[in-house]
C-alpha cells in the first residue's frame, strides 16, 4: 500500500458515516499511521450528504487531496458526488443493494445486517469489515479497534463483521509501518477541552453552538472523570456573565461559542478586562456573516477577535492549527487568564474544532497549573498599583473586602471619576499589557517550518497550516505560524522575515484580514484566498505556486 492513502466514505446524515470515519481512523492508528480527518455534512439531522474523508500517511499530513485512493459509498449520491476524485486505479466499494454498480467491490449491506438479526446503524460495520479485508487489515485488528470503540451490541457487530471478512479477497497488504504507542486520536474541541482541564479548569459555560458545541458536550459527559463542572444557562450573554462571576469566586472558568455567540459576549468581555477578571473564551470560527453556513469553515472573524471590545482592553488572542495546538493553547491560554488577570481568546475555526489529528501523547507531561499572584496580608486593595500592572488576587470569603467594579476605580475598587487617578489606573493596565508584550517575546509566539534560507514565508490562519507546512516541503519555502496574535510576536516575526523577498498568507475568507493586520507591522502579504466554506487542496495550490 502507499504511505499516503486518502479515503472517503459516504453517504446520508443519520447513516453514521462520521463513526464509519473515526472507526477507519482507529485502524491505521494501530497501525502506525499518522491521520487526519476532515469532516463535511450538512446542517440536517436526515438525509442531505455527509463524508469524512481519512487521510493516512508515513508522516505528519493535514490537508485534504483532492485525488481519493479509496471510495465507500453508502448510498449512489456518494458515487455520484465523488466519483470522479477516484484514482484510476483506486478502489470502490459500495452497498450492493441501493447501488448498481459494475466496478468496484459490492457488498449486499442491507441483506447481511437483516439476515444476522442487526439494525440499519450497523452498516458502519459491514464496511469497515470490507476495506479492512481488501487492504490486507489482520482481522485481530479490527476486532480490537470494534471492541474498542463499539459499546452496544458488540458480539453482533462482531459476527457481521466476520461475515463480510470471509467472504471477500485481499487486495493489497497494509503493513505495521513504525511504532506510534504515543499517538492519540484527538479532534481539536476534544484537546481544547483536555489543555483546558490540564490547567485546573472548573467550570465551562456554554451554550451550544455549532461548531464549539463538542467541548461543552465531551466535558460534560466526563464530568466526573475530569473533575469538572459544565453549565448551559439560557443565552450567551448569561454564558459570560455566570464565567465571569465564578472566577471572581477564585474558580478556574472558560466558555466556548462561535461567532454569532461571540457577539453577544462582547460586553462583558470589556467587563472582564475593567474588572481585571481572568477568563478564557474560545471561539471557534465559522462561515458567516449572521447564520452563514453553520456547518462549514470561513476564517472571517480575526478582525473581529483583534478588535473586541470597547474602551482599551488588554487581551491575548491566540490560534490553533491542530488538535496538537489546542491543547497546548487550551492549557497556556487559561494559564495566561490567570497570569495576567485578563481575558483570553483562543481562536479556532469549524476544522481545527471538528476534525481529528494524530497527536503526540507525551506532551501532556508538559501541561500544568500555574499558580496566579495571590495577596497575602492585611489591608487588601484588589487593584493595587504595581510595576508589572498585575494586582494580588484575593477572593470572597477571605478575611477582607474583596471588590470588583465596571466603572473606573481607586486601588481598593472604590467608583472615581478624579482625574488623576483615572490616569494612573488605565497607565497600571497598560504597564500590563506591556508585561504581557514580554511574555510573548519570551515565549516566541510562532512556530517556523520549512527552509531557513527560503525566499518564500507564508502565513496560515487555523486549519490551512497543514496544507501550508506541507506545500512548503515542496517548494522549499518557509512557513511562520503566529500562535499568538495579539500581542502581535513582532520581533521574531521580522527575524524570520530576514532574507524572505515575497510574502503570502492562506486565509478561508473574502477579504485577506490577516494579510491587513500584517501590514500593521509593515509586513506586507499576499492574500491566497479561498472563500467557499471548504479548505484548500493541497493539489489546488501546488498549481497556483507552480504558476507563481
Amino acid at each position: 500500500m502507499e504511505k499516503d492513502l486518502s479515503i472517503l466514505i459516504g453517504g446520508e446524515a443519520g447513516q453514521g458515516t462520521r463513526l464509519a470515519g473515526n472507526l477507519i481512523a482507529n485502524l491505521f492508528n494501530k497501525l502506525g499511521y499518522f491521520v487526519y480527518v476532515y469532516e463535511d455534512y450538512q446542517s440536517l439531522i436526515r438525509g442531505g450528504h455527509n463524508f469524512s474523508e481519512i487521510r493516512v500517511a508515513g508522516e505528519k499530513k493535514e490537508a485534504r487531496k483532492k485525488e481519493i485512493d479509496v471510495l465507500i459509498a453508502f448510498d449512489k449520491n456518494t458515487i455520484f458526488l465523488h466519483q470522479k476524485r477516484l484514482k484510476k486505479d483506486g478502489l470502490l466499494i459500495f452497498n450492493a443493494d441501493r447501488i448498481e454498480q459494475k466496478k468496484g467491490i459490492g457488498i449486499f449491506a442491507d441483506k447481511i445486517i437483516k439476515e444476522e438479526g442487526g439494525i440499519p446503524q450497523m452498516i458502519n460495520t459491514v464496511f469497515i469489515s470490507a476495506l479492512s479485508k481488501a487492504l490486507g487489515i489482520s482481522f485481530e485488528i479490527l476486532e480490537s479497534v470494534l471492541k474498542e470503540k463499539i459499546k452496544k451490541g458488540i458480539d453482533l457487530n462482531l459476527k457481521i463483521a466476520k461475515r463480510v471478512y470471509e467472504t471477500l479477497e485481499t487486495k493489497t497488504k497494509v503493513a505495521k509501518i513504525r511504532p506510534l504507542a504515543n499517538s492519540l486520536l484527538l479532534t481539536g474541541n476534544e484537546a481544547c477541552a483536555l489543555g483546558m482541564i490540564r490547567a485546573g479548569l472548573e467550570f465551562y459555560f456554554a451554550y451550544p453552538m455549532t461548531p464549539a458545541t463538542s467541548i461543552l458536550n465531551f466535558l460534560a459527559q466526563k464530568e466526573e472523570e475530569l473533575k469538572v463542572k459544565t453549565f448551559q444557562p439560557e443565552s450567551e450573554i448569561a454564558v459570560i456573565n455566570m464565567a465571569i462571576g465564578s472566577a471572581f469566586a477564585g474558580k478556574r472558568s472558560a466558555v466556548g461559542s462561535s461567532g454569532g455567540g461571540f457577539a453577544l459576549m462582547v460586553e462583558a468581555l470589556s467587563l472582564a478586562a475593567q474588572t481585571e477578571t481572568p477568563i478564557l473564551i474560545v471561539e471557534s470560527q465559522r462561515a458567516g456573516p449572521s447564520t452563514g453556513m453553520p456547518t462549514y469553515n470561513l476564517q472571517g472573524d480575526l478582525d473581529f477577535v483583534l478588535g473586541a471590545g470597547h474602551g482599551d482592553v488588554t487581551k491575548f488572542v491566540l490560534q490553533a492549527g491542530n488538535a496538537q495546538d489546542a491543547l497546548f493553547l487550551g492549557n497556556l491560554g487559561l494559564n495566561l487568564a490567570w497570569r495576567y488577570q485578563t481575558p483570553v481568546i483562543l481562536l479556532l475555526d469549524k476544522d481545527v474544532s471538528e476534525n481529528t489529528f494524530s497527536v503526540d501523547s507525551k506532551i501532556l507531561k508538559g501541561l500544568k497549573i500555574e499558580k496566579p499572584k495571590l495577596f497575602f496580608g492585611k489591608n487588601y486593595q484588589r487593584y493595587k498599583i504595581t510595576k508589572d500592572g498585575i494586582s494580588p488576587l484575593a477572593f470572597p470569603g477571605s478575611d477582607f473586602i474583596v471588590k470588583a467594579n465596571s466603572y473606573e476605580h481607586d486601588e481598593s475598587g472604590i467608583t472615581t471619576d478624579d482625574e488623576k487617578i483615572v490616569q494612573k489606573m488605565q497607565e497600571k493596565r497598560k504597564r500590563k499589557f506591556e508585561s504581557m508584550e514580554k511574555e510573548v517575546e519570551k515565549l516566541g509566539g510562532i512556530e517556523v517550518f520549512g527552509k531557513n534560507s527560503a525566499k518564500v514565508a507564508i502565513f496560515p490562519i487555523g486549519i490551512s497550516k497543514g496544507v501550508a507546512i506541507e506545500l512548503a516541503k515542496e517548494f522549499n519555502f518557509k512557513v511562520i505560524f503566529p500562535w499568538i496574535l495579539k500581542p502581535f510576536p513582532e520581533k521574531k516575526v521580522k527575524e524570520e522575515l530576514k532574507g524572505v523577498k515575497k510574502v503570502f498568507t492562506l486565509e478561508m475568507n473574502a477579504t485577506g484580514q490577516l494579510a491587513n493586520y500584517l501590514k500593521r507591522f509593515g509586513i506586507l502579504a499576499e492574500p491566497i484566498l479561498k472563500y467557499t466554506g471548504r479548505p484548500f487542496f493541497i493539489d489546488e495550490l501546488r498549481e497556483k505556486f507552480k504558476k507563481i
